[in-house]
């Protein structure tokens, strides 16, 4: 009897799946580029910053101690 509620279970909640999968706005190929392209951007720009405040703190540290 527990296999067949499992069972049971297992395919409405495949169904849901499915169900919820077709109703996705999937977005236009361009528009995933131009996002990748400028989360990589945004990313270096970020990666740079922090680069520069870090030198920066050890410079200071540095002439400190």
């Amino acid at each position: 009897m527990a296999d067949k509620k499992e069972k049971k279970g297992f395919k409405a909640w495949w169904a849901g799946l499915k169900g919820e999968y077709s109703r996705i706005i999937w977005p236009e190929k361009p528009t995933v580029i131009r996002q990748t392209v400028t989360v990589i951007i945004v990313t270096l720009i970020i990666g740079v910053l922090i680069a520069m405040v870090d030198s920066l703190i050890q410079l200071v540290l540095g002439k400190i101690i």
